[in-house]
């Protein structure tokens, strides 16, 4: 598949984000990058494409940090430090068509389907077990996805601003108007639009870095694909798999913690129907935080700590 590839002089000198890259190769040819800081099995392979089965079989437990529209893997840096000083291992990939991850450049290459086999492939090629969930936004809807298809892999699930759209109930009218606009807006300024779902205002420095993954509009093509791929229609193709998705997290028994900034309008109170179905989420420490859409911003060293308390208990 073709794709662009933002140049690394783009990501240099970021703020608070010092952490060293690690590619995979997926069998499309697309290149995905992941963050892999703390403990864990194969060090000193950093920057190469291809983990060895020896290294992918002995690896160690992590923390899952799955990113949503329009971020990256920068949306994790006040939670990975918090994470790897607790001695976990922090896993945060970029999603194929952001942060230093390939962008194809078409809509149509995008699909819910393929971010889902994407992150599949990814996840089984470093053997990653024995995983604590923190999933986001599109974060949700794809990590839901891969804990309930690939449960073995997972130990606990938490949820900050996140659902599992299974066309079975209305849409807020925020998420209309966010939709329009990514589709037809002529212009899509990724930092700003994050900077407009945080409750504490970024700096200058953090707006530019989550624009550093795109150095022209011919790479925002996934960014702009996102919000038209929720299925909230009974006819999208997506739907009969996040029912069938849905359906198994209705008997998940594990862990089950939900962390949301209250003042996300679109997706601040979507916690309630999470706790009510998912047996797991019974007696859980739940928790509105303040904060807005993005909370890994508003409140990321107070849910990572929150988190790691949890897994210790």
């Amino acid at each position: 598949m073709a794709a662009l590839r933002t140049p690394d002089s783009r990501f240099e000198n970021l703020p608070d984000y010092p952490f060293a890259p690690h590619y995979h190769t997926l069998r499309s040819g697309l290149r995905m990058h992941y963050v892999d800081e703390g403990p864990r099995a194969g060090a000193g392979v950093s920057g190469q494409d291809k983990m060895s089965p020896a290294l992918a079989q002995s690896a160690a437990p992590a923390v899952l940090l799955l990113h949503g529209e329009p971020s990256w893997s920068y949306l994790y840096r006040k939670m990975i430090p918090a994470f790897t000083g607790a001695g976990l291992r922090a896993v945060a990939p970029d999603l194929v068509g952001f942060g230093k991850s390939d962008k194809p450049p078409r809509l149509g290459d995008y699909s819910y389907q393929g971010h889902v086999d994407w992150l599949s492939e990814w996840m089984e090629a470093l053997d990653l077990r024995q995983l604590t969930l923190f999933c986001q936004d599109w974060g949700s809807l794809l990590g839901l996805r891969l804990a309930a298809e690939h449960g073995e892999r997972f130990d606990r699930i938490v949820v900050g601003n996140g659902f599992l759209p299974t066309a079975d109930r209305g849409v807020a009218p925020a998420f209309k108007v966010w939709r329009a606009f990514a589709r037809w807006s002529p212009w899509f300024p990724i930092g700003r639009i994050v900077n407009s779902g945080c409750a504490n205002k970024l700096s200058p420095a953090e707006i530019a870095a989550y624009d550093a993954p795109f150095p022209s509009s011919a790479y925002k093509a996934g960014a702009r694909a996102f919000p038209r791929l929720v299925p909230t229609e009974p006819d999208n193709p997506a739907v009969p798999a996040n029912r069938a998705a849905w359906q198994k997290l209705g008997q998940w028994n594990k862990p089950f913690l939900t962390l949301f900034g209250a003042g996300d309008p679109i997706l601040g109170r979507a916690d309630k129907p999470l706790q009510q179905h998912v047996p797991g989420a019974k007696d859980q420490p739940h928790a509105r935080l303040r904060g807005g859409h993005f909370v890994q911003e508003d409140q990321g060293t107070e849910i990572a700590r929150r988190m790691v308390e949890w897994m210790k208990g």
